[in-house]
């Protein structure tokens, strides 16, 4: 059954049934469900104009904090004080050091776990997987998207959208990845509250996958996802504008795609992420 056709099975007032379980009994992720019908995150038309200005400067800067951030802004001419932009920084999930979501502060009940990748010569594809959140902004508002990495490659092995930060579309994304290129011996993360949660760990446990998290506040602890980020925002987000999170989707699939066939990593020997993880030349194989 096509996806359309499931999402038109899906009944949101259901006097029984969430849209969660009716989406986990017909095997559709419920990111799939909300993703063409959701909206992004409205602020006002000034605030997305600072955050715009923020998340370009933050990306040059990672280590900008909330001082300099405002003093930033107050060069550009905008007469704004710290507490605005200590707010602005938290919807957008950034801070000083390195691009984090908020939330990638654990929650106390959830267990964190070691960082297991210090000493180990990383030289095969799904020796090591991992995962994190970024934000997008659009007119309008913002959405997340969260990716799947093959750490020894940098392929792209799958990556999904939402308009909230809840852990379905991360687990969703890893499903897929397990689903479509089997299993890695170990999978890192940042210890936010989507990966520390059961959701996504027992999926982890469940397939024996040794579970890795970042030491906190280490954003070089997964530096290659991170890499990601700032390619694709250069490569492709601040080089457009996107009207519909379909329309974005779209063309984060056509990016991905060139991501991981068409261009080449001099880390990599000039190879493409896709040559180096199947391990010669192949034809295009949607992430």
């Amino acid at each position: 059954m096509s996806v359309a056709k499931k999402k038109a099975v899906i009944e949101e007032s259901h006097p029984a049934l969430s849209v969660s379980r009716q989406c986990e009994l017909i095997a559709l992720p419920r990111s799939s469900y909300y993703r063409t019908d959701s909206r992004p995150y409205k602020e006002s038309n000034a605030s997305l104009q600072l955050m715009e200005l923020i998340e370009e400067e933050y990306t040059r800067h990672p280590f900008y904090g909330t001082r300099k951030m405002r003093d930033y802004l107050r060069r550009k001419g905008f007469k704004v004080n710290r507490k605005r932009v200590q707010r602005l920084m938290r919807i957008m999930g950034i801070q000083s050091v390195a691009p984090k979501p908020y939330t990638s502060i654990p929650r106390k009940e959830h267990k964190v776990y070691p960082y297991l990748l210090g000493g180990i010569h990383i030289n095969r594809p799904d020796q090591v997987w991992c995962s994190d959140i970024t934000y997008l902004r659009m007119p309008g508002g913002f959405v997340y998207l969260t990716a799947v990495m093959d750490w020894h490659s940098r392929y792209v092995l799958s990556w999904e959208l939402s308009v909230t930060m809840d852990d379905d579309f991360c687990v969703s994304a890893l499903n897929s990845a397990i689903r479509k290129h089997g299993t890695p011996e170990i999978f890192n993360t940042d210890q936010g509250s989507q990966y520390t949660g059961e959701a996504f760990t027992n999926v982890l446990k469940d397939n024996d996958i040794r579970i890795s998290m970042d030491g906190k506040g280490r954003f070089m602890d997964n530096i290659f996802i991170e890499r990601l980020w700032r390619s694709l925002k250069y490569e492709e987000i601040y080089l457009k504008e996107y009207s519909t999170v379909k329309e974005l989707f779209q063309e984060l699939k056509t990016y991905f795609e060139f991501y991981n066939f068409e261009r080449p990593h001099q880390s990599l020997d000039t190879r493409t992420p896709a040559e180096v993880y199947w391990g010669e030349a192949v034809d295009r194989i949607a992430a």
